[in-house]
């Protein structure tokens, strides 16, 4: 049996549905699986043994222009047929990857509860025991849809001795002694009423070094740089930061050592909860019954306001959403989390 499992993009959703594909495997050991991801993602796939092949979506080469749709979908389709998919999973539930399903020539094409832009005519919508719970679970209705037991929720993330050693070594670099204790810190987030105010950051890095643990801010790309970078502006003592300075595996290197891990509705965040790391997460605009740290909903900081959960990506009422959270309630959390 060939299944296809199409999860394009974000880092945090495709590390939601890394369960599927150990379920797979663990319900049909000698099933082919096949995972159509985008660039951005990919590198949390790699050496996943429960993935036997990673097709690759470079969307920008397909909207570049006409000449370059008609230049890339050929070889892309031939990949896609080459596959001889039985089986596929629709996890994005979106028009591009109802296409890749439909192309990939799947007689039986399953989908999420939720699907938009028409790929419920495309997939069968799954709604099952959990259509209305952690986007996980939902995910994992997918897989039960074909027969998945699921006795066992597994994020299959392998890290290399390599990439153990470079995360090693960068953090010690950025000034975290070895033996030292160490929380992860996730300043960015792609929605900005997903991030907490950099003033409430810098004041817990120096709670948190006055509890002899020293916060490290992790992250990629411009903006976090510049969102670190106001943070040890506002700092008496500046925070740790290894922004940019690591792929995704060595992330996750970095968090499994980690006391916690600390930030909003990103793909870090969603990391650690995955590596069962102790997970706090702050959260507004988006609910913790379906997106909050996986199996640590009570880690789990919501604004209270009477539009929480809007899913809007910028606050209509120009409210700064997260700022209903204190720097006090997180050091409680945190007191909490550790057992203090």
């Amino acid at each position: 049996m060939n299944i296809l499992i199409v999860k394009l993009s974000a880092i945090g959703d495709v590390i939601h549905a890394l369960p599927v594909s150990y379920a797979i495997k663990e319900t049909y050991p000698q099933a082919r699986v096949t995972w159509v991801v985008e660039p951005p993602a990919r590198d949390i796939l790699v050496d996943n043994p429960y993935i036997d092949e990673i097709l690759l979506f470079e969307k920008k080469k397909f909207k570049e222009s006409l000449s370059g749709f008609l230049r890339n979908f050929p070889p892309f389709r031939k990949k896609l047929k080459a596959g001889h998919f039985d089986i596929a999973l629709d996890l994005q539930g979106l028009g591009k990857s109802a296409a890749i399903a439909y192309f990939s020539g799947a007689k039986q094409r399953y989908g999420t509860a939720n699907m938009r832009e028409l790929s419920n005519y495309i997939s069968k919508p799954v709604s099952g025991e959990h259509a209305n719970g952690h986007i996980v679970e939902r995910y994992l209705d997918v897989a039960r849809a074909i027969g998945c037991k699921v006795n066992e929720v597994r994020f299959p993330v392998a890290i290399s001795e390599r990439d153990a050693k470079i995360a090693k070594a960068t953090l010690k670099a950025a000034g975290v002694p070895e033996g030292k204790r160490y929380a992860v810190l996730a300043v960015g987030a792609n929605w900005p009423n997903k991030r907490w105010s950099t003033t409430n950051y810098a004041a817990l890095s120096g709670w948190l070094y006055n509890q002899h643990i020293i916060p490290v801010f992790v992250g990629g790309g411009a903006l976090d740089e510049n969102l670190v970078a106001e943070i040890i502006s506002k700092s008496e003592i500046p925070p740790v930061s290894v922004v940019g300075k690591t792929s995704l595996k060595q992330l996750a290197s970095i968090i499994k050592g980690a006391k916690f891990t600390i930030g909003g509705d990103t793909g870090p965040v969603h990391l650690a909860a995955g590596l069962k790391i102790p997970t706090i997460m702050l959260m507004g605009p988006t609910d913790a019954n379906r997106n909050g740290p996986y199996g640590q909903l009570q880690n789990a900081i919501e604004v209270n306001r009477p539009c929480r959960w809007c899913w809007k990506r910028a606050c209509p009422k120009g409210l700064d959403c997260l700022s209903a959270i204190t720097v006090d309630m997180v050091c409680e959390k945190i007191k909490a989390v550790l057992g203090d």
